[in-house]
């Protein structure tokens, strides 16, 4: 029997040390797509991409996110914590280098895709380990922290993007190049402040179901990119695809229900908490991602502002995001209550993607700052306490699939919203530019190669201009009010959440629990596994 090491509990110092490096790591991962975002209706017309091309820049991301997602998870039950995290930003570090060296739309997004990896691994293993320092009860306040972290994020990287897109001698290749300082530094400050025990067990990683689950969730992914623009919904093209990527899903159920370390253990959606919180982080993810990453093309193409202008326009949304996050963090410590602030933030949230889908290109931005706000204020009581009401409820072996489980959900449904509304928002803007253009009498051809390619709205002629301006006001409009009754789904299956007491006591304290329970014979067909401390 190897000898079993007790871990004290951590010191509120030690925490806030070890989170260092977690929070650089949050904020170069959430870096990489907010800085791009105001950046991409640029970076695409020096490419000459379309819009088919904007949504797959941001995809990509999503979809190797996504589907790594789980890999990542399971590997983090089996092996060093620390090291994963090390390992997934230094794939991050190498992609955002070559992507700033693109020279076509397909290396950029190759290089996207790359990057979706990384900041997977960077994201799932974020939470994974907070969940291993942190108990239940006192992770709210430290949630918070990464709540801030993620807004900060958020708020600078479409400034810094910006700033980089609008100064001549920078160009948009430096949105690629900025995060890496960063990352390098996360990576140094992880190595020193991060202590962790690693429980390794004497099993293989499904190699089989990863792969499986990778393909059928990239193939429907595909299919729902394509289908609309490339081939029609009823074609034999998406026939082709939805059966394939159903075929690859079914394969992987009949494995995972069999192997002996499952990349996502299906047993633990005989948990009701489990079940509705990944089904809420589903409809969460379609309705963030899929409209909110078009607030840029909004900002810029409908109201004509630069890439810094754009960026601060969103500020109104990412400080209600920071402020709920942080004082609901704070407030689920204190009480140990965290149901209440996951229906009012659903709630919230939902109200505020149908009021943003009233607006146009003319709208007063001070409504639309408010109905930001209360976006970002439900978003930022809903997020991080989705991810706790499954990690309160699983068994300590499990943290890391369970953990990455949901955000493999919560990314699934993101990728499956920016992929179908940006194809929603493609047809609108196609239909209302030819159609406004044909009433002008003007021919499309002015706006490029076609009516779906991201014009430059200040090269136009102004009745023209103006045509663009009122189609993408509308289309993105149209996008949120789509994003609303999904929300509407999330805040169904958060209300049916039964309520559990927060454990006090961090995974790896459970773990060690678990560790001592099995030597001395009380858990019978327990793994054996070896700890170890990462230094």
């Amino acid at each position: 029997m190897p000898h079993q090491v007790a871990t004290k509990p951590m010191s509120h110092r030690q925490i806030l040390e070890s989170m260092t490096g977690l929070m650089l790591s949050m904020f170069v991962a959430m870096l990489s797509s907010t800085v791009v975002s105001n950046a991409l209706p640029r970076i695409l017309h020096d490419l000459h991409g379309g819009e088919s091309s904007y949504t797959w820049v941001v995809t990509a991301t999503l979809l190797t996110s996504t589907a790594s997602t789980p890999v990542w998870g399971k590997l983090a039950d089996l092996i060093s914590k620390k090291l994963l995290m090390q390992l997934a930003i230094t794939v991050f570090i190498a992609a955002s280098v070559v992507a700033g060296l693109s020279t076509s739309v397909g290396m950029l997004i190759a290089c996207r895709a790359l990057q979706g990896i990384g900041a997977g691994g960077i994201m799932a293993m974020t939470q994974i380990i907070m969940a291993a320092l942190v108990s239940p009860r006192e992770r709210g306040r430290y949630s918070g922290y990464l709540g801030v972290t993620f807004a900060v994020a958020t708020i600078a990287g479409p400034l810094i993007g910006g700033v980089i897109v609008d100064t001549p001698w920078l160009g948009w290749r430096w949105c690629f190049y900025v995060g890496v300082p960063f990352a390098v530094a996360a990576l140094v400050v992880l190595q020193k402040t991060l202590r962790l025990p690693t429980y390794r067990r004497e099993v293989t990683v499904d190699y089989l179901g990863a792969a499986l689950i990778t393909g059928g969730v990239s193939v429907l992914l595909i299919w729902v990119s394509l289908a609309g623009q490339q081939f029609g919904w009823l074609s034999g093209g998406t026939a082709g695809l939805v059966t394939a990527g159903v075929m690859l899903l079914a394969l992987a159920a009949v494995v995972e229900v069999r192997a002996r370390e499952p990349i996502i253990p299906l047993a633990l959606f005989r948990e009701r908490t489990v079940t509705l919180a990944t089904t809420a982080g589903l409809f969460v993810g379609l309705a963030m991602f899929g409209s909110t990453i078009f607030l840029a093309q909004y900002f810029q193409i409908s109201r004509g502002e630069s890439p810094t202008v754009s960026g601060l326009r969103t500020t109104p949304m990412i400080l209600g995001l920071a402020v709920a996050s942080l004082v609901t963090g704070r407030l689920v410590s204190r009480t140990g209550r965290w149901k209440r602030y996951l229906l009012v933030g659903s709630i919230t949230s939902t109200v505020g993607f149908a009021l943003l889908g009233t607006i146009d290109a003319h709208a007063n931005f001070a409504l639309i700052a408010v109905y930001m706000a209360l976006v970002g204020i439900g978003l930022g009581m809903t997020t991080q306490n989705i991810v706790l009401s499954v990690q309160n409820t699983v068994p300590p072996q499990q943290l890391g699939a369970a953990t990455a489980t949901v955000s493999f959900f919560r990314s699934l449904g993101g990728a499956v919203g920016v992929s179908a509304l940006g194809a929603v928002l493609a047809h609108q803007v196609s239909h209302s530019v030819l159609t406004g253009l044909a009433h002008l009498g003007v021919d499309p051809s002015q706006l490029g190669r076609s009516g779906t390619a991201i014009p430059d709205v200040t090269k136009l002629p102004a009745p023209v201009a103006a045509v663009v301006r009122a189609a993408y006001g509308h289309g993105v409009a149209h996008v949120f009010l789509i994003a609303a009754p999904l929300m509407l789904i999330a805040v169904a299956a958060v209300a049916a959440i039964k309520e559990v007491p927060l454990r006090r006591q961090s995974g790896t304290e459970l773990n060690d629990q678990f560790e001592r329970a099995g030597a001395a014979g009380e858990v019978s067909g327990a793994p054996v596994e070896h700890v170890a401390t990462s230094s």
